[in-house]
């Protein structure tokens, strides 16, 4: 009788968390921000083209400072990943047998006998030595590996991405009423994207949207303020 093999694949949410957080932390940055800052100009009775021309420059400040910010933070992170590869590299040429045996360690630390712990070890030095403490000893996964290039235009991207909605509200609307309409576009936007990211991470999405929400008025409320306390005449 012949055996047939299921392939059984069980997707897992934490596998996301990494570029979730990213994205939706420059997103969530960009409208807050750029939005609340529109916001202020706004109630200071600013000119449209002074509205407009606040959310470009929000733009392009923010991602500019998000690319550098992130890639600045995930080059710390490479530099130290680089520094402990080097010292797994010099450690598995000068004492290859007490590397063995660190390893063999671990794995029995985590329930193997001794025996099946050193025969997996074995197997596993064979085959790629470096890969192995990398990732058993020190934690560090090929796949997560830092990427300062990638994180920085990620974050940039993202950012961007956020900020487009009140700009685009800005250059297109006519006539009165441009800060309310900035209100509700981005607190339906907030929403939207809380939601999404929680249900991406296999949450409901409704306490998501309320904790993006949240913030989010709180941000335009006292730009809104602020732009209103010192605002400007227009004639």
């Amino acid at each position: 009788m012949q055996l047939e093999h299921h392939h059984h694949h069980e997707p897992h949410r934490s596998q996301h968390s990494g570029w979730l957080r990213a994205a939706v932390l420059g997103a969530n940055d960009g409208l807050i921000s750029t939005s609340s800052l529109m916001l202020g100009m706004a109630t200071a009775q600013a000119s449209p083209a002074t509205i407009l021309l606040s959310g470009i420059a929000g733009l392009a400040a923010g991602a500019l400072s998000m690319a550098a910010g992130e890639y600045v933070s995930v080059s710390s992170q490479a530099d130290a990943e680089y520094a402990d590869i080097r010292i797994e590299q010099k450690a598995l040429q000068e004492h290859p047998e007490a590397e063995l045996v660190e390893l063999t360690q671990i794995y029995v630390h985590r329930g193997l006998e001794p025996a099946l712990a050193r025969q997996v070890a074995e197997q596993l030095t064979a085959h790629d030595d470096l890969a192995a403490h990398l990732r058993d000893e020190v934690g560090i996964h090929d796949m997560q590996r830092a990427r300062p290039v990638q994180a920085g235009l990620a974050s940039a991207g993202s950012f961007t991405l956020g900020a487009l909605p009140p700009i685009l509200l800005a250059w297109l609307w006519q006539g009165a009423g441009l800060s309310i309409a900035i209100v509700v576009s981005t607190t339906v936007l907030l929403a939207v994207l809380g939601y999404v990211a929680e249900r991406v991470a296999g949450g409901g999405g409704f306490k998501g949207a309320w904790r993006v929400l949240l913030w989010g008025s709180l941000a335009q409320a006292a730009t809104a303020l602020i732009g209103w306390a010192f605002g400007v005449s227009t004639g």
